[in-house]
């Protein structure tokens, strides 16, 4: 009988080195508000209804182009923000994901730092997340691996996207 090959997940601490250096910071713009059942996409379409409610603030990086070709996405952490909005916020970290055989990493944002307590928990939602978007894909007939590759420097996910020329920033800004 084959057993699978556990995926290595990277976990790297705030603790290390680089926590002294300040985060870099980005304008993401709210598509998906905590505690909703609606994902949305960037471009406002409707992707999926989910069983339970997005723990995290969900939009996306108009300024950046993520390895799928879709606009770099971002969570960020903290009280529910109206969808639309455009927060400029600290990128502390990032999930690596793969979907659909794509990178599509995760910038984790936050006004403050965060801990290795908070880290775990982000990185056990997207490890779930992962396997739900292989159902999800496997459904609407989509082929390519989905995984969590685990937590990394935002600075990596940053220098993996690019950068757009004309960023449309639309919303309601908040600092």
């Amino acid at each position: 009988m084959l057993r699978s090959k556990q995926p290595k997940i990277t976990f790297i601490s705030m603790n290390s080195a680089n926590i002294h250096q300040e985060a870099p910071r980005v304008e993401v713009i709210i598509e998906t508000p905590r505690g909703s059942f609606l994902k949305r996409r960037s471009t406002g379409e409707l992707d999926f209804i989910s069983p339970v409610p997005c723990p995290f603030n969900y939009g996306s990086i108009s300024a950046f182009t993520g390895l799928d070709g879709d606009l770099l996405d971002a969570v960020v952490l903290g009280p529910r923000l109206p969808a639309g909005t455009l927060v400029r916020v600290h990128a502390r970290g990032a999930i690596r994901m793969i979907d659909q055989g794509m990178y599509d990493d995760k910038l984790i944002c936050s006004r403050s730092p965060i801990s290795p307590w908070q880290q775990r928990l982000i990185l056990l939602f997207f490890m779930i997340y992962a396997k739900a978007k292989s159902l999800i894909n496997l459904a609407r007939g989509h082929r390519g691996r989905n995984n969590c590759e685990g937590w990394h420097d935002a600075e990596d996910a940053l220098a993996r996207a690019t950068l757009r020329a004309n960023a449309d920033r639309k919303g309601t800004s908040i600092t």
